[in-house]
């Protein structure tokens, strides 16, 4: 498949094969001097600090479930002209004028979501996953309605109506758990939680449960009491384009999702539903949550399905199944290791992109708060997490959330994985032994540089895409 990701009259040719995404060559361009890449000239402090993120990420492994490696051609639509366009509406049908190449940008995305995730209907215009929710609950409900979602302590989100937000100001909330005991989801308790709650619309889907979900099952529990079912797939998102998770597009009512974690494109969110709910998906996304869309996000979201897909746009490519099977080899073999590293794991393992550990009979004194400062210290960035029945608050947590789909990008494979977490048990069994912290900041350094990233050069670097040799993902 080859991907090109720029038709500009300002750019000059320079073919590189930097896609993250193996067997995808992308032809990008390089922006000539005269546009204005490199900010230095004209903000020093902007520039260096976009240029002390770029080596962030390229010199530290991101171990954050929800983050990920965007490609150039990815950053490249996301960083273009349509950053200065308006396109309230829905292509052909704007409120505003000149948006005709807006339009063929939009239904691109759509038609690649439709074809990726089977979907009849794809809204690519909300700003997040959290957008996406919002136009969901707008959708189905009215003011005043009840929802049933995944307590947030238990793996459930911000968005699902947790206290302090716009969800729970606006509606109902009720919470359903998982079983204290061993960490899954007890679908017999959560149905009987179902009719004790009698709920307008079940939330499946969430941010920190490690296990498959079983989304027949929760769409047979909402029918029951006759409510709505949105699943949020928002980090399975990849996992599900590729199938290698099950998918609940054409089972629950509704689907929302983000569209940067595990697929890689375009920051942003998206619904998808049956052709009956288009309309009021639609409404509800614009003007029911938001104004005109980020149309530059639009563009990166095409972008990255685009390199999901193979080079007709009409079936997935093999490469993009290869890299969703390898965040769940990967997130498997980080799961064994850290278990004969003797660390519990909440629900004893995983299903998916990330695992979950639980410190409080393992090491009762560490906070996942001081956790996550003791790792990033060494270039390791992960983030801390309550575990179901946490006595702690979220901000210090009793657990952390170790994903894989970020150092898959890179490259990684279950043998470099289990590096990785043999460095990470080293930091956690001894967090302020600095000789711990030195060894780890050279085996980080290490896994860095033979898993390079962006090795051609972004954001105006000297080297901007010119050796054509590099692949910044390793992958």
């Amino acid at each position: 498949m080859v991907v090109d990701c720029s038709d500009c009259d300002h750019c000059v040719e320079s073919d590189s094969p930097v896609g993250p995404v193996t067997g995808v060559t992308y032809t990008w361009k390089v922006l000539a001097p005269d546009m204005p890449t490199d900010l230095t000239p004209v903000d020093d402090d902007l520039a260096d600090a976009l240029g002390a993120e770029r080596e962030r990420q390229r010199d530290t492994l991101s171990l954050i479930a929800s983050e990920n490696y965007a490609s150039e051609g990815v950053l490249a639509a996301q960083g273009s002209v349509l950053t200065n366009k308006y396109a309230e509406g829905q292509p052909g049908e704007r409120y505003y004028g000149g948006c005709a190449h807006a339009d063929a940008v939009e239904r691109l995305a759509m038609e690649r979501a439709r074809e990726l995730f089977g979907a009849e209907h794809v809204d690519v215009q909300p700003h997040s996953g959290t957008q996406a929710n919002l136009a969901a609950y707008q959708a189905l409900l009215e003011p005043g309605d009840r929802i049933l979602s995944l307590e947030m302590t238990h793996g459930g989100h911000l968005s699902h109506g947790q206290p302090y937000t716009a969800v729970a100001d606006h509606f109902d909330v009720d919470h359903y758990g998982v079983d204290t005991d061993t960490g899954r989801l007890d679908y017999d308790r959560a149905q009987a939680r179902a009719r004790e709650v009698d709920p307008d619309l079940l939330v499946s889907g969430y941010s920190a449960y490690p296990r498959q979900v079983d989304f027949e099952r929760m769409q047979a529990i909402a029918e029951a009491v006759d409510a709505f079912h949105v699943a949020d797939i928002a980090h399975l998102t990849g996992l599900v384009a590729a199938g290698v998770h099950p998918s609940p597009v054409g089972v629950a009512d509704v689907v929302t999702a983000s569209t940067h974690k595990t697929i890689r494109a375009g920051r942003g969110g998206m619904v998808m539903c049956d052709a009956d709910l288009a309309d009021a998906v639609d409404t509800a996304v614009m003007p029911g949550c938001q104004g005109g869309p980020l149309m530059h996000n639009v563009a990166g979201k095409a972008a990255g399905f685009g390199e999901a897909l193979g080079p007709d746009d009409e079936s997935l490519d093999p490469a993009f199944e290869t890299y969703a099977r390898g965040i769940l080899d990967n997130a498997d073999a980080l799961a064994d290791r850290l278990q004969e590293r003797e660390f519990e794991l909440v629900t004893g393992g995983t299903d998916v992109h990330f695992v979950l550990l639980d410190f409080r009979e393992t090491h009762p004194d560490l906070t996942g708060a001081d956790a996550e400062a003791a790792l990033e210290a060494t270039g390791l960035v992960a983030n801390k997490q309550t575990v179901p029945g946490d006595p702690r608050k979220a901000t210090v947590a009793s657990g952390l959330r170790v994903g894989t789909p970020a150092v898959t990008t890179r490259g990684f494979d279950a043998d470099a994985t289990r590096r990785l977490a043999d460095a990470l048990a080293d930091v956690l069994d001894a967090p302020d032994d600095a000789s711990v912290r030195e060894r780890t900041r050279e085996t980080v350094s290490e896994l860095c540089a033979e898993h390079p990233l962006y090795a051609g050069g972004i954001d105006g670097d000297d080297d901007h895409g010119t050796d054509t040799d590099a692949d910044p993902a390793g992958a």
